[in-house]
């Protein structure tokens, strides 16, 4: 349901590493609880695509209905065009989006049990678009201030009580635009007028609704803004709000100077109702890429690169008190998962996508996990 991209260009960028450097506070906290590994991650077999290509969002309604959107034909700087993918049970297959004249990703996905799902995406004018799934394939559905200059939509996600919520930009402020169906209106802009766009939106089981990215803040009728622990040249992926003083972001940072084509730090912060505090994850040199709670919300999975061991997905599952490793099977390609979702009823499980590639140049192909 997060909105994904690849660790972009790491051999062409001179940028260097920068690890976070833990500090005092370790993980532990309301939300320990004991959680079992009974299970695996298996890859599956994914459409192929264009070169280079990969899934960057994902959302399951049960163990036969899942949709996952991504790019293809990505080239360094040039932009390719959508791919999307839907899931029957048996197989994933490529749904036909040849009628949506969009350059790069579709990005924010998220789907409620009725069937109901919506993306985002941005057309080749350079207008972010709200999507609706018909079916078959994405439509473009109208929302206030489509089209407009200083109107953007980042990442959407499903709240409890079955509305969408769409993290953006309307009247050149950022915000958040709600809905279902035909029927979408925009909140009351955050009160910074210069507050950044932001990237990601999340919905807790008990219906907080919250941006993430360059900004973090929270809507209950008004915002409270989160100060965030900024690193330099970092990127926030995801966000898992378990309490008002107990929220874990994942992403990855480059720091300053160094050497070029060094990878990124992760990067994994929790926030005490204070302060941000790093926390160390099981590897350090690579990207966590996204986080998802279990269905009361406490820490569950998170996805990751690991630049020293990337021939195998590493995920980090949450044992109660700390953050262990549980990998991917191994494989003769790069494997970056770039997003998770958890899978609700039936067995359960987790998808995980992303791509075969650390950067975004041929022949990188899409990559598919499922845990069961």
């Amino acid at each position: 349901m997060r909105r994904r991209v690849f660790v972009r260009g790491l051999a062409a960028t001179g940028a260097a590493l920068a690890l976070p450097t833990p500090l005092a506070r370790a993980a532990t906290g309301s939300a320990a609880r004991s959680v079992g590994a009974a299970g695996s991650w298996q890859e599956v077999t994914a459409p192929p695509g264009r070169p280079a290509t990969h899934l960057v969002s994902v959302a399951a309604t049960g163990p036969d209905r899942a949709w996952a959107v991504g790019e293809q034909g990505l080239n360094g700087a040039t932009s390719g065009t959508p791919i999307s993918l839907s899931w029957n049970g048996s197989a994933w297959t490529t749904n036909d989006v040849s009628h949506l004249a969009y350059k790069g990703a579709l990005r924010g996905l998220a789907a409620a049990p009725g069937g109901e799902a919506h993306a985002v995406g941005t057309d080749g004018a350079g207008h972010d678009q709200l999507l609706t799934w018909d079916g078959t394939t994405w439509r473009e559905t109208p929302f206030p201030g489509r089209g407009e200059a200083g109107t953007a939509v980042t990442d959407v996600a499903l709240a409890p009580d079955g509305r969408f919520w769409v993290s953006g930009r309307h009247g050149g402020r950022a915000g958040l635009l709600h809905g279902r169906g035909a029927k979408w209106r925009w909140c009351t802009p955050l009160p910074d007028a210069a507050a950044p766009t932001p990237s990601g939106v999340h919905v807790t089981p008990g219906g907080e609704v919250w941006v993430f990215g360059d900004v973090i803040a929270r809507w209950d009728g008004a915002w409270t803004v989160i100060p965030r622990l900024l690193g330099v040249r970092a990127s926030v992926t995801g966000l898992l709000p378990v309490a008002h003083d107990d929220i874990w972001l994942t992403g990855f940072g480059y720091g300053v100077g160094g050497p070029p084509g060094k990878p990124p730090g992760v990067m994994l912060q929790r926030y005490d109702g204070t302060d941000w505090n790093y926390v160390a994850a099981p590897f350090g040199v690579g990207a966590l890429t996204g986080i998802v709670g279990d269905a009361a919300g406490r820490p569950d999975r998170i996805c990751g690169w690991d630049f020293w061991d990337d021939k195998r997905a590493h995920y980090l599952r949450w044992d109660g008190t700390t953050w262990v490793s549980e990998r991917g099977p191994t494989t003769t390609t790069t494997v970056l998962p770039e997003a998770i979702t958890a899978v609700p009823g039936g067995s359960g499980g987790y998808w995980s996508v992303g791509t075969t590639s650390s950067s975004p140049f041929p022949p990188a192909q899409l990559h598919i996990e499922r845990y069961l």
